[in-house]
């Protein structure tokens, strides 16, 4: 039994059975079940105005309060954080494959060195990644935008999305690793490997949007939010520990043997017709169609863990309903919220620098440091020391606050940077400075989408008559990660370019030396020290999140109580 002060209990009785006392005397008298419904009701209400500062009422309510917030809402199941958080792995798996792949592949495995004329050009390339990485980022709010308009449908609002776009996807994964015939002209090749990338970046946009929209429907509280987000983050990192290294281990080792070819050449290619070289270039292609194979499996299996084991669940700012509002508008409240811009400006530059020294890595460690062959060896050390990070990470942010945790984890990489432009032939000096720069890693990943979530709540607490706009934030959130993928892409391709790169080169002159240094350190130092000022500059801390949670659970109540009231009087 709830002991209250006399007067609260009898306050409380009134709010939460009914307007007045005579509406308790027509209900059927059911001994103690019906005075536990009256008096949890009364409990709700006494807390409810404690949460608007009723002197009063907060005196007898606190105690019961604090006891009835793990009641009300039972946590999220773990198998459910599970399941949502495999369903993050084809984006990351994919994507990271692409990132420290595809390059390497438009340059050294499309078309023979020998067959200069046909030869897609590092130019080429870098409009192949960049525009297809823009187009990507362009459809991003037109997805986001078609998804909050859709109706919410027997399997849900967002699931159906994610089904449909699954198999073509893993489709257009698989044609983009294959290589058309040797004897093609470089502008057929050029179309070719451009649509492939736009068609398969299109699906995955169609994916990752209404999954990552997905957070704010799988119930729960904001701190089983908060842990759902590190299942996913955790097996993200671990995606891209499987996608980077599933695609390293099968292709990494042709490369190097590349590379020894040059040193027994004596800094020249071997000719055309002989067998190693055009056995090199065949056994490259078959791994890389067999790595395309293997991930588009994983793809299939992970699409099918999160469509059957995670149900959308409305909330009470999230009705899981079309939104009402036209695009135009939908995007200048989005934009002019604050939290949110600041909060996608220091992801804007976090990622950028990332991206730029992932494009550039597999280069620097084949060209500038002598480490040909080994550089997959070194991405895996990365990846795992990134997903065991996670749980720490998450600690810390619970310990120290998300802006903390964020500022610490992004500076940790810097002095990492540095080293590595001055370690050279030196492959455990190598290995130590990637775990420092996977555990900096971990925090990207993490931190950033763990803080959106609560920009999203501050918008619709501020602007209540707003609703359904959570795949609108989460597409401009991908959309600004993608554009920085771009960015990233063409910064290090073009780079190349200038500096005088040539596919199929043995040796090269200290430019390209120069512009790769160039691009592992300073570059990405520079754009992680704007992410670090912009991020300490959000609003939304720890004090912010306590009083949203506060109003989140006080509208959940009343809204729970309002449908117990309306089946009463029903």
């Amino acid at each position: 039994m709830l002991h209250l002060p006399l007067p609260n209990l009898h306050l409380a009785l009134i709010s939460a059975c009914g307007a007045a006392p005579r509406r308790l005397l027509p209900l059927p008298a059911r001994g103690k079940p019906l005075r536990r419904r009256c008096h949890a009701r009364a409990k709700d209400a006494v807390m409810l105005r404690g949460a608007h500062g009723d002197a009063e009422g907060q005196e007898g309510a606190d105690p019961q309060g604090r006891a009835s917030q793990g009641e009300e809402k039972p946590g999220l199941p773990l198998c459910r954080k599970l399941c949502y958080a495999v369903g993050g792995i084809p984006y990351q798996m994919t994507g990271n494959a692409l990132g420290f792949f595809l390059q390497i592949f438009l340059l050294d495995v499309v078309q023979p060195c020998f067959l200069v004329a046909l030869q897609l050009e590092p130019f080429h390339a870098s409009l192949i990644l960049f525009l297809g990485r823009a187009w990507d980022a362009v459809t991003d709010p037109a997805v986001g935008f078609l998804v909050s308009k859709s109706p919410r449908r027997k399997f849900g609002k967002l699931i159906p999305w994610i089904a449909c776009s699954t198999p073509f996807g893993v489709l257009c994964y698989c044609l983009l690793w294959s290589t058309l015939a040797d004897g093609a002209p470089a502008s057929l090749k050029f179309l070719w490997y451009l649509f492939t990338y736009n068609f398969f970046q299109i699906c995955m946009t169609c994916y990752h949007v209404p999954y990552s929209s997905l957070t704010m429907f799988l119930g729960g509280t904001q701190r089983d939010r908060d842990s759902a987000t590190a299942y996913r983050m955790g097996l993200e990192v671990f995606s891209t520990l499987l996608g980077s290294g599933i695609q390293g281990q099968m292709v990494g080792a042709s490369h190097g043997r590349l590379t020894h070819s040059c040193s027994l050449g004596n800094g020249t290619l071997p000719n055309s017709s002989t067998p190693s070289l055009a056995g090199w270039l065949e056994g490259t292609r078959r791994a890389y169609v067999s790595a395309s194979l293997v991930l588009g499996s994983i793809y299939c299996l992970s699409c099918l863990v999160l469509v059957f084991g995670v149900r959308e669940q409305p909330g009470p700012l999230s009705p899981l309903g079309k939104a009402g509002l036209p695009f135009t508008r939908c995007l200048r409240m989005i934009v002019g919220h604050k939290p949110y811009t600041q909060l996608l400006c220091g992801f804007l530059f976090a990622s950028l620098a990332f991206q730029v020294m992932q494009g550039i890595f597999a280069f620097f460690c084949t060209h500038a440091v002598g480490l040909a062959g080994k550089f997959q060896h070194l991405v895996l050390v990365m990846l795992v020391t990134a997903s065991l990070s996670i749980p720490f990470w998450q600690w810390f942010l619970g310990r120290f606050g998300k802006k903390t945790a964020v500022t610490v984890g992004l500076a940790l990489i810097i002095p990492a940077l540095v080293a590595i432009t001055q370690v050279s032939h030196n492959f455990l000096a190598f290995i130590l400075l990637m775990m420092v720069a996977g555990c900096s890693m971990a925090v990207l990943y993490l931190l950033p989408w763990s803080m959106l979530p609560d920009a999203v709540d501050d918008f619709m607490l501020r602007n209540p008559s707003c609703l359904n706009l959570e795949a609108l934030f989460y597409s401009f959130y991908v959309f600004f990660n993608k554009f920085a993928g771009g960015l990233a892409v063409g910064i290090s391709t073009l780079g190349l370019h200038f500096a005088g790169y040539r596919a199929g080169d043995c040796t090269y002159n200290p430019s390209v030396t120069l512009a790769l240094k160039l691009l592992m350190a300073p570059v990405p130092i520079t754009l992680l020290l704007i992410a670090i000022t912009l991020f300490c500059l959000h609003p939304i801390n720890e004090e912010r999140r306590k009083q949203m949670r506060t109003e989140l659970e006080a509208m959940g109540r009343r809204q729970a109580r309002r449908g117990s009231s309306e089946h009463h009087q029903g």
